[in-house]
């Protein structure tokens, strides 16, 4: 039996926690720019229609008065560490998928805790006893259906779907409840008459993965109650570091983007060197101000943890992909992170430009962690490049 415990209104929630005066009235979680979208809503402000990802302007139409906190990602960090602290006191099978909800895997844990609908509502009021948030918890034998039933409850409440009520529950199952199943995709399948996964079941299997593909073949498969995957702790490892910023107005100035790219290199190796990665890949990410988006990435020869390094190689994407387009949104992200900096081999450099540039890149490795160590103990403010100031 797998549960899935899903934070309620996490990031606002927390903000509650920290400020009572705030309870009771509609707030949700986002930056205070024209773009700003809406992170997290509470409870109150879903009322007005407001939900995440909506564009801040827009909830301020449904809810003039409307309460903005900007948010605080290492409160968040660490109340998510305190609820899956708790969550491995009950089985070391944890997947966290994400930074409010994540999979437990309780299968043989009843002659220690119960059974696992115990186990859910004992973890649930201990959440809420010892960090003040609230969660819900789905559980099933299924790892979708236990994502989809902790929704049915929500807030703070559990739902059980046991194998004997599974069929049933799969049956009257709206497709648009299924995870991963986005609006045109349902849109698509409502097309086609189908609105539940007991209308899946009916159609043929075959022309719906000639219509649909692998996705088709997978819908199938859920409806009719096979998902093989299980829970894996391994899945929570960290695989990518990344920064994106969607500016205040477009720009077509080039240098403007370059210091963006400088300044969210310099975010990304900070964290890189904090958690001990050394990065393989580098990309970035433009999205226009027609909403079009493109990504390109490079992986260098060897890895690296260092600002520079990765600024050079994401100014070297910007500058050969960008055709003067008007820009709405600059990303940076670096992936195949490995702990090993020797861990992929280096390129051979016939004219030994490799072994030059490792030789810069470890004078700048001990200024760099120099400055962390500076911002560390007086703040991230203490000491910046001059072109970020």
């Amino acid at each position: 039996m797998i549960l899935h415990l899903d934070m309620d209104a996490f990031f606002a929630s927390v903000e509650l926690l920290d400020n009572p005066a705030l309870r009771g009235k509609p707030v949700v979680v986002s930056g205070h720019s024209a773009r700003s979208v809406v992170s997290t809503a509470c409870y109150e402000a879903r009322r007005y229609g407001i939900h995440s990802a909506m564009p801040l302007f827009q909830a301020l139409k449904l809810c003039p008065h409307l309460q903005v906190v900007p948010g605080n990602r290492h409160r968040y960090k660490e109340m998510s560490a305190r609820v899956f602290a708790i969550c491995r006191e009950y089985t070391p099978v944890v997947e966290q998928v994400s930074i409010d909800e994540g999979y437990l895997d309780v299968t043989g844990c009843e002659r220690m805790f119960g059974p696992p609908d115990a186990i859910a509502q004992t973890l649930r009021e201990r959440v809420a006893r010892e960090t003040g948030l609230t969660c819900s918890v789905g559980v099933a034998p299924l790892k979708f259906v236990a994502k989809v039933a902790s929704d049915i409850n929500k807030p703070n409440g559990v739902y059980v779907v046991t194998l004997k009520n599974l069929d049933a529950f799969l049956e009257a199952l709206p497709v648009k409840k299924v995870p991963g199943a986005g609006k045109r995709t349902v849109a698509f399948l409502e097309g086609l008459g189908i609105r539940t996964l007991g209308d899946v079941r009916r159609y043929p299997e075959s022309a719906l993965i000639q219509k649909m593909g692998q996705a088709g073949e997978r819908l199938h498969a859920l409806a009719r109650g096979e998902d093989d995957r299980r829970v894996s702790p391994e899945s929570a490892e960290v695989k990518s570091i990344s920064s994106e910023s969607t500016l205040e107005t477009d720009t077509t100035d080039p240098s403007f983007v370059h210091t963006r790219l400088l300044a969210q290199a310099d975010e990304v190796a900070r964290e890189l060197r904090r958690k001990g990665f050394f990065a393989k890949r580098v990309s970035i990410k433009l999205t226009f101000a027609d909403f079009r988006r493109i990504t390109r990435q490079t992986t260098l020869a060897r890895p690296t943890q260092l600002s520079g390094r990765i600024y050079e190689e994401a100014a070297t994407l910007f500058d050969t992909e960008w055709k003067g387009q008007r820009i709405r949104l600059v990303g940076l992200g670096c992936s195949q992170l490995t702990h090993d900096e020797a861990s992929a081999p280096s390129q051979l450099d016939l004219f030994g430009q490799v072994e030059a540039r490792e030789a810069h890149d470890d004078g700048w490795g001990k200024v760099e962690k120099s400055v962390d160590s500076i911002r560390e103990k007086f703040g991230k403010h203490a000491v910046t490049r001059a072109r970020l100031t």
